[in-house]
């Protein structure tokens, strides 16, 4: 097999049909530096370390192979007894993280030029996915008979969607938070705790001028705190989330504002396309339907379609969620290997609309090193050829970076959580985001109480906040 230069072996592919994909985020003028001084590029943990190179033949056949619906062994077609230890909402809520943190528009290709590559996000977890780029709030996302709450749509039967324009499109601060139901629903919950967050604060006497801002800081500041109290260590371990909040950060030490590291935004924080399932459940009333195309965003959601919340998450007062994350490993969903075109656009090779490829090819076109090359550099013993288990697919060289965290979460952790490379690697990034930013709930709102009425003061729980959500008023 001889690679060529765009990564193919050869084979020849159709034309691209020339239609737009609804995950594009908004850009933001490349201008260096933000006026927080935020670099709006990319960095590295591990610049001395090289590129791997080899390989990208192997990875596009086998995606087209996959593409076409045969037998392949990065596929898992039935995933009804891979239930992890996580409920099954978190990879949702980890896709909203990753809104939050990243949006590199650039194209695939063969190689990235690294240096010229921008983020139209800031390396700052500030909720700019749902209240836009504007400081102050886009007026459109807002009520105009409220304009301290954000605008929702209420749907006939009960539950919100967001709000949407005449052809379905939804008016919201980072598009790609409508690629699909789940995420979509989740991006509701927070406006409507925005919207709760407003009540309660108006209740106890807070200023109007003040409403919308006030009730920003604080939900940004409660999804801060469920980063730290409850994602990190359902994702990497109660352990090492306290080791790294209390300072053992050895990778991700930046000199001033924080630049995410490609290590990071284009290998380990992708695991979680590998805990998605191919059917949920959003209701105790409904049955199980694909991620692909049944819960398909870019369009007006039917009630049917609002999530319960305890049917996704584990929510205080309420019975384990019935439905668990799929255990990570090197295999993704039909849904994810097949990606419908309004997620991806028009495609020039049919690889390209396999989510496991696309991540893939980023990582050799930005250079990352192999995941053996990050585990010697951090003084941990790698995986081995046995472990690895490509062998016998003909693989011969070491493993790129985001294959290697899921099979290194696999081997270690049995598929529950990350493993020593990936999680410290997450970890560090998450925790010294929140940390770096000044206006932080670690920083600006260390030791407050919040002004969201139910929580119990102690750690935050996203299921907490979920449960909320849906009481009633008054």
């Amino acid at each position: 097999m001889t690679d060529t230069l765009d990564g193919s072996s050869g084979t020849p592919s159709a034309p691209a049909t020339l239609v737009r994909d609804q995950c594009l985020a908004p850009g933001r003028p490349p201008v260096g530096r933000d006026a927080s001084g935020t670099d709006d590029g990319y960095g590295r943990l591990f610049p001395e370390l090289p590129a791997l190179v080899d390989g990208r033949g192997f990875v596009a056949d086998h995606g087209r192979a996959a593409v076409a619906g045969e037998d392949s062994p990065f596929v898992l077609v039935d995933d009804d007894e891979d239930d992890a230890e996580a409920a099954a909402g978190w990879p949702f809520f980890a896709q909203l993280l990753a809104h939050e943190l990243t949006a590199d528009r650039s194209p695939l290709v063969a190689t990235a030029d690294v240096g010229g590559l921008r983020n139209a996000r800031r390396a700052r977890l500030d909720l700019e996915s749902l209240y836009g780029a504007d400081p102050g709030g886009s007026p459109y996302l807002r009520r105009r008979d409220d304009p301290a709450q954000l605008l929702l749509q209420p749907l006939q039967g009960g539950g919100h969607d967001l709000p949407r324009n005449h052809e379905g499109v939804a008016i919201i601060g980072d598009p790609r938070n409508d690629v699909h139901r789940p995420i979509a629903q989740l991006t509701v919950a927070l406006a409507r705790l925005h919207n709760r967050l407003v009540d309660d604060l108006r209740a106890a006497g807070t200023p109007e001028g003040r409403l919308f801002d006030d009730a920003r800081r604080e939900l940004t500041w409660l999804v801060q705190s469920v980063v730290l109290d409850d994602y990190l260590p359902t994702t990497v371990g109660a352990d090492l989330t306290s080791s790294v909040r209390d300072g053992d950060v050895r990778w991700f030490r930046p000199d001033g504002p924080p630049v995410l590291p490609l290590e990071f935004a284009d290998a380990a924080f992708r695991y979680g396309h590998s805990q998605v399932r191919e059917r949920y459940r959003l209701t105790s009333r409904s049955e199980a339907v694909c991620l692909f195309p049944d819960l398909l965003g870019f369009r007006t959601m039917p009630a049917e379609q609002a999530v319960e919340w305890s049917m996704l998450f584990d929510l205080p007062g309420h019975p384990p969620a019935p439905q668990r994350a799929k255990r990570i490993d090197e295999r993704l969903v039909p849904s994810l290997i097949r990606l419908p075109v309004e997620v991806t656009g028009g495609v020039d090779d049919e690889s390209h609309r396999s989510l496991a490829i696309r991540d893939l090819e980023r990582g050799f076109a930005t250079g990352l090193p192999s995941g053996e090359a990050v585990a010697r550099r951090m003084g941990i013993e790698p995986l081995d050829a046995g472990e690895l288990d490509l062998e016998r697919l003909g693989w011969g060289h070491e493993t790129p970076l985001w294959f290697y965290v899921l099979k290194e979460s696999q081997v270690r952790e049995g598929g529950d959580r990350l493993g020593p490379v990936g999680g410290r690697i997450v970890a560090e990034v998450l925790v010294t985001v929140i940390e770096a930013d000044p206006d932080s709930v670690t920083r600006a709102g260390r030791g407050r109480s919040s002004a969201l009425r139910g929580l119990d003061g102690g750690p935050v729980r996203l299921g907490a906040l979920l449960e909320i959500v849906d009481r009633p008023t008054g």
